[in-house]
């Protein structure tokens, strides 16, 4: 009777568009090459930007309108909690933690090291924090932008998303060529381009298969990671003990000789901008907020365990680090490339203790931990574009997102910048991939300072247009304290990179050309943003928003939120206090 009416032109009253990720009702007969190219094209079931509506003309920034959209984003949602948590625990685990400690070590010294990533810990907490409260609330695409957009000024939105955009887009390369640098730790007789070609398919094939596909291989590689601390963290403490092959207690020997600080405050200050670029990614948990079949549940989850991988994965091993390897070992500093496992402090401690075999095995995580990050650069440079796109401040052809929720072409462009890999093989490798990387140099700094002050703005407008704190599905544990403390904590982290960019360690040994060439491969990234900031403001005079005006609506995910917050809450009175305390801090 339905197919007669169909057939009729009246179709029936509960017949509704394919959904995104689903088929077409006739899909299961069709050929598999048939579904998969139908995959590829528009869903026109939703449009990401409403025509007319965003900068219609011209001048004037629609901010309804832009909110609008990034909140009714076609990305598919279907991340689980499991991927949330595990992007959370280990996402960005990296090159930062196994390789770029050694060169801040050594700068340094050990307490120095551990000061530095403490108090980034800290901030990073009281940021993802802010983050998560706000993207529970508003789970849009492209949060941080989309955030600075609502909540500061569009202008400022536009800036940030174009640095968060730029970072990714130019990381892809960049990890690409260090994964075939960490190949080189087994075999040099082999051309890097096909290493490149291999590592550049790979990475492109887990993104097509979309978020699911990103969320399922990040779960593994983050799985490997954390496993890999814990291993390393365990057989630490054996090695401090004194129970290695060639045994003797260690103890803390090396911070008394030959000491705990190396160049003094300079030195604190050069370790500071190494430990922020350690934990760059950690927001990426926000930005999948949109793609996550339940963020009200799974991402205060994910956010909450955060603590422990700043406190385990980071704080800890880095303990036993300063504790294994003297800051003046001449291998810390040999590093050819940021991905290098031979100036590895993991693998110096490992090899000084004289274990063969672990050695390979720290440099086969070190490659997955490159690659991981690798994914998450297509993931994160094609949902920030296609964000963009969706509030007007980008071509509207990166807002394409096809019937699988993938936004392809943003895909497709961080994928062709991908290809720059291949001068790897050139001998302007190192020129080109240090200015490369001098772009983004600042970025994470100037996103996790937007997310602090934007969650600052909110809670003043939440307040002003008088709406009560009782009606947020999750609150953030610092609160506002802990979001002027993050953003302090990030001004603090750019004076500290214009100072060791100006006047680095070595200063003395440089020349003028070189003093000019490392500030700018430090702070370039600062001018290219209040550049962006500036020309946008002029062209399209976007207001500061007041708090009055700022939009608390659109976007809120759950309708009925008073009634499921006390129902939770009823739950959570039944708990036992050991349950209490554990979902406190998981």
């Amino acid at each position: 009777m339905a197919e007669k009416e169909f057939e009729n032109g009246s179709p029936p009253l509960e017949h509704k568009p394919p959904a995104y990720g689903d088929g077409e009702g006739e899909g299961g007969g069709r050929r598999l090459h048939t579904r998969i190219l139908d995959s590829f094209k528009r869903d026109h079931t939703q449009h990401a930007t409403p025509r007319g509506s965003i900068g219609g003309d011209g001048r004037v920034f629609d901010l309804e309108g832009a909110a609008a959209a990034t909140a009714a984003s076609p990305l598919a949602r279907k991340l689980k909690g499991r991927h949330l948590q595990m992007i959370a625990i280990g996402g960005s685990i990296g090159t930062g933690l196994f390789v770029g400690s050694g060169s801040a070590l050594a700068k340094g010294g050990p307490a120095s090291l551990l000061i530095a990533f403490t108090l980034i810990g800290v901030m990073l907490y009281s940021t993802v924090h802010a983050l998560g409260e706000m993207a529970v609330l508003f789970p849009v695409a492209g949060s941080f932008a989309a955030y600075s957009t609502r909540f500061l000024d569009p202008a400022w939105g536009f800036a940030m998303g174009w640095n968060y955009a730029m970072q990714w887009l130019v990381v892809l390369p960049l990890e690409i060529t260090a994964a075939t640098i960490t190949i080189e730790f087994w075999t040099t007789t082999v051309n890097k381009a096909i290493f490149v070609t291999i590592f550049w398919v790979a990475i492109v094939l887990i993104n097509l298969f979309g978020v699911r596909g990103y969320g399922e291989a990040e779960f593994v590689f983050s799985m490997v990671k954390v496993i890999a601390v814990i291993g390393f963290i365990i057989l630490g403490v054996i090695l401090t003990c004194g129970g290695g092959p060639q045994g003797g207690y260690i103890g803390g020997k090396y911070w008394h000789n030959p000491g705990a600080f190396n160049h003094g405050f300079k030195g604190l200050c050069s370790v500071f901008v190494t430990a922020a670029f350690a934990f760059a990614g950690t927001e990426l948990v926000g930005l999948a907020a949109a793609e996550t079949a339940n963020p009200r549940k799974s991402l205060p989850t994910a956010i909450k365990q955060v603590f422990w991988r700043i406190t385990l994965f980071y704080i800890v091993s880095l303990l036993l680090v300063g504790l294994l390897v003297p800051y003046d070992e001449p291998r810390l500093l040999s590093a050819k490339s940021g991905a290098d496992a031979k100036a590895s402090p993991f693998v110096i401690a490992i090899r000084n203790a004289g274990i063969t075999g672990l050695p390979s095995v720290m440099n086969a995580v070190i490659m997955i931990a490159v690659l991981s990050v690798g994914n998450s650069s297509i993931y994160g440079s094609s949902r920030t574009l296609a964000a963009l796109a969706e509030q007007g401040q980008a071509p509207k052809i990166l807002a394409y997102i096809d019937r699988k929720g993938r936004p392809m072409v943003g895909i497709a462009i961080a994928s062709f910048i991908g290809l720059l890999a291949y001068l790897a093989a050139s001998d302007k490798q190192t020129d080109a991939f240090t200015w490369m990387l001098a772009l983004s140099g600042l970025s994470s700094i100037f996103t996790w300072g937007s997310i602090c002050l934007a969650h600052i703005r909110f809670r003043k407008a939440w307040r002003v247009q008088e709406r009560s704190l009782d009606e947020l599905a999750f609150r953030s544990q610092p609160g506002i304290i802990g979001s002027w403390l993050g953003f302090g904590l990030n001004c603090l982290v750019l004076i500290a990179q214009f100072w060791t960019g100006f006047a680095p360690v070595d200063y003395a040994e440089l020349s003028t050309a070189g003093r000019v060439s490392n500030f700018f491969e430090a702070y370039l990234a600062a001018p290219i943003v209040i550049l962006c900031y500036v020309a946008y403001k002029i062209r399209y005079r976007t207001p500061i928003m007041r708090s009055k005006d700022m939009d608390l609506h659109t976007g809120i995910r759950e309708l009925n939120i008073d009634a499921l917050l006390a129902e939770e809450r009823a739950e959570k009175a039944t708990w036992p206090a050991w349950k209490k305390a554990y979902k406190f801090f998981c």
